[in-house]
């Protein structure tokens, strides 16, 4: 296949070009080396980009209409996966996550839909963040509880309830479950699932909308203050600098290696599928942000503190891990790297690269400014 990947200058897109090739597909990138992930003074670090193998780069933002018209001439298929991804951040920068994230997808898919009818396939890099704080079980129902209540968070009553206030069971949370976004990087990921979905029904274009749970490995940004606690931690922790613990560090998060998150992209881009289909790729195991922290602290060898705050964030979760069963169904899909491996090898990356300036305090500020959370001075 010829296959375009926007934003695949990116961590996630990086990987899935390798694999691309390895595989024989030619490739063109569609980047715009965003200096808040790549850095003040951008460049293409990508193992492809010294390579004649096949790979067309056009360095150009998503939004760019013509850039995108060009980048589609002769593609088979698309993955998309160009977007801001800051959750907090999403929170005050409403119109920008809108711009980039919504009216960009619309944008590729009205060229698609108008202009480039040999796309055949289109993968978009949707969110467990859809789900807002996922599914959990209450006797016999399953339920899919709103956002939690800014009172509740400050006086450190983390878990959610339902409305009557009655205490709830975890379970995975399955594609079926009632979406409900509580972040407005959230709510443009389901609307460009909508999107897909309209576009696929009426074109006959396969769309499949793929939901990462908490991606990490090699390559992330180790720049970006607004995502990625992993990145925020170990730079922290390769100073031995004490971390911030939000909540009681009881919430928890799916972590899935960007290898595994790959081979689901690859398998998406093959397998026979409904013209639109929902499909959760996650390691399907719900690990404490503490106990992830612990984890990372002994791989980095880190005399780092633990300082469990109360602090919290609008826009954030308590817990949600993805129901594997549609994935392995669809896609022959199951995760290879347990989390131990996956930050092992995360870790001796990390201690290869320079340790960018600390701005996570400043990422928290401006929320707290705003009301957005409490943050611990």
């Amino acid at each position: 296949m010829k296959v375009l990947v926007t934003g695949g200058a990116g961590f996630i897109g990086s990987w899935l070009v390798d694999s691309l090739i390895s595989a024989g597909n030619a490739v063109t990138v569609l980047d715009n080396l965003s200096p808040q992930i790549h850095g003040s003074v951008p460049r293409l670090d990508a193992t492809w980009s010294d390579r004649e193998a096949g790979v067309e780069f056009i360095r150009a933002d998503v939004r760019d209409k013509d850039a995108l018209d060009a980048a589609l001439t002769s593609c088979d298929a698309v993955v998309h996966l160009a977007a801001e991804t800051g959750t907090g951040q999403s929170m005050y920068r409403v119109s920008h996550y809108y711009d980039v994230n919504q009216q960009a997808t619309a944008a590729l898919l009205e060229l698609i839909a108008t202009k480039h009818s040999h796309v055949r396939r289109v993968v978009l890099a949707s969110s467990r963040s859809v789900y807002g704080e996922g599914a959990y079980r209450l006797e016999d129902k399953i339920v899919v509880p709103g956002s939690r209540d800014p009172n509740r968070l400050k006086a450190g009553l983390f878990e959610p309830t339902d409305e009557h206030g009655n205490s709830l069971t975890l379970i995975p949370t399955p594609e079926s479950a009632t979406p409900q976004p509580s972040s407005i990087y959230a709510a443009t990921k389901l609307a460009n699932e909508t999107l897909g979905r309209v576009m696929a029904e009426a074109y006959g274009t396969t769309v499949v909308a793929l939901r990462f749970q908490n991606v990490y490995g090699e390559r992330q940004s180790l720049k970006n203050p607004y995502t990625g606690i992993l990145s925020i931690f170990s730079n922290r922790m390769r100073q031995n600098l004490p971390i911030n613990i939000f909540e009681d560090g009881k919430e928890s998060r799916d972590f899935v290696h960007v290898s595994d998150v790959v081979k689901a992209i690859a398998l998406a881009l093959e397998a026979e599928l409904p013209s639109y289909t929902t499909i959760n790729v996650g390691s399907g195991v719900p690990t404490s942000v503490l106990d992830v922290a612990a984890e990372l602290r002994t791989c980095l060898d880190s005399q780092s503190e633990f300082q469990i705050t109360g602090d919290f964030r609008a826009g954030d979760i308590r817990h949600c891990y993805a129901d594997g069963a549609r994935a392995r169904s669809l896609l022959g899909f199951s995760p290879k790297v347990s989390l131990r491996d996956g930050l092992e090898a995360f870790s001796r990356w990390v201690e290869t690269q320079a340790i960018p300036e600390d701005r996570s305090a400043q990422a928290q500020s401006e929320m707290a400014s705003l009301g957005l959370g409490k943050i611990s001075a």
